[in-house]
C-alpha cells in the first residue's frame, strides 16, 4: 500500500464501516436539528431512521460545512507522522468546503514544507463522491503514488455520473426549493423529478416523470445511455437513498438484471444527514462510471 493518507468529507455518504475497513479518515460536516448541533458522522450519533423521522414530523435541519480550523486539526496529525495527504472534497457547486480545505493546506504547508497535500474538487456528492473516493482507494492499495492517484482522479472525476429522483416533494416545498402550488400539483399528479449532477458540480433538473415505476425505469435507462460500454458496463455501481430503501432496491434489482458484468452487487447506502437535510426523505440516487459530463450533456 502506498504511504500517504487518503481522506474525504462525511458527505461522501459511504457506510461508517466502509471507511474504517478501507483506512479512509473522514472529516465531519455538522447539522442542527431541533435546536441541537450534531456531527454528520454517518449515523453514529443519530441513526438515519431517527433523523428522517424527525424531518417527516416537520423538523427543518440546517447544515454547516467544515471550516479552516477544523481542517487544520484534521490534517495536522498525519503531517506530524510524516504522511502526505490526498483529500477529495465535496463539489464546489454545492459547498465552499473545497476552499476551506485549500486555505488550511496553504497554512499547513508553511509549517510542514517537506510534506505534500493535494486537494481535489470531486464535482460530485453523496455516494457518487464516494465512488470517486473508492477509485482512489483502489489505486492507493495497488501502490499508485500520490501523484499518480491525484492525476487520475482529476482526469476522470467527470466520468462519475450522478442521477437522482425524488418521490416526496414535501421537503422541497418546506425548504422553498419549489412553490407550494408546484408541490401540490406534483403530488396530485404523482410527479417524480429526475435530476443529475452537471459538469460543474451542480444538481440540475432534467425532466419530470409521472409515476414511480416510470422514473425507476428512466433512471436505469440513463445508465444504459451513459455507462462505459453500455450494457457491458463492468465497473461498480452505488445507490444512495433517503429513507426509501425499497425504491432503491427496485433500482438496484433492475440495474443488476440489465448489467450482468457489474463489478460486484450494487451497493445501497443511506443519504447522509447533511445531504439529506437538503433532499428530505424520498430521494434515490444512482452512481456509475460513464462518458464524460460536459456542458452539452
Amino acid at each position: 500500500m502506498s504511504d500517504y493518507i487518503l481522506t474525504c468529507c462525511s458527505t461522501a455518504d459511504m457506510p461508517y464501516e466502509y471507511f474504517n475497513k478501507r483506512n479512509i479518515p473522514f472529516v465531519c460536516f455538522h447539522y442542527n436539528i431541533d435546536g441541537e448541533e450534531y456531527p454528520d458522522d454517518l449515523g453514529q450519533t443519530m441513526p438515519f431512521e431517527e433523523f428522517y423521522g424527525k424531518i417527516a414530523s416537520g423538523a427543518m435541519p440546517t447544515t454547516s460545512q467544515v471550516n479552516v480550523g477544523q481542517f487544520i486539526n484534521f490534517f495536522e496529525p498525519y503531517l506530524k507522522e510524516g504522511k502526505d495527504i490526498l483529500h477529495i472534497s465535496l463539489s464546489t457547486g454545492l459547498s465552499g468546503v473545497y476552499n476551506s480545505a485549500c486555505i488550511a493546506m496553504k497554512e499547513l504547508l508553511l509549517k510542514y514544507p517537506e510534506r505534500k497535500i493535494e486537494i481535489v474538487d470531486s464535482l460530485g456528492a453523496s455516494s457518487g463522491y464516494g465512488l470517486l473516493v473508492d477509485i482512489a482507494a483502489d489505486m492507493r492499495d495497488n501502490n499508485a503514488t500520490i501523484e499518480e492517484t491525484h492525476s487520475f482522479v482529476e482526469e476522470n472525476k467527470l466520468n462519475v455520473h450522478h442521477w437522482f429522483f425524488s418521490t416526496d416533494l414535501t421537503h422541497y416545498k418546506r425548504g422553498g426549493r419549489i412553490s407550494a402550488t408546484s408541490a401540490a400539483v406534483g403530488t396530485l399528479l404523482n410527479i417524480c423529478p429526475l435530476l443529475d449532477m452537471s459538469y460543474d458540480g451542480l444538481l440540475t433538473p432534467r425532466t419530470k416523470i409521472r409515476g414511480k415505476k416510470h422514473v425507476i425505469s428512466e433512471i436505469v435507462h440513463m445508465m444504459e445511455v451513459h455507462a462505459q460500454d453500455g450494457l457491458n458496463y463492468s465497473g461498480k455501481c452505488f445507490i444512495s437513498n433517503s429513507a426509501c430503501y425499497d425504491d432503491a432496491r427496485r433500482v438496484a434489482d433492475l440495474v443488476e438484471e440489465k448489467f450482468v458484468n457489474l463489478d460486484g452487487k450494487v451497493m445501497i447506502n443511506s443519504v447522509g444527514t447533511v445531504i439529506g437535510s437538503h433532499t428530505g426523505p424520498g430521494t434515490v440516487a444512482l452512481f456509475f462510471l460513464g462518458d464524460k459530463r460536459t456542458n452539452s450533456n
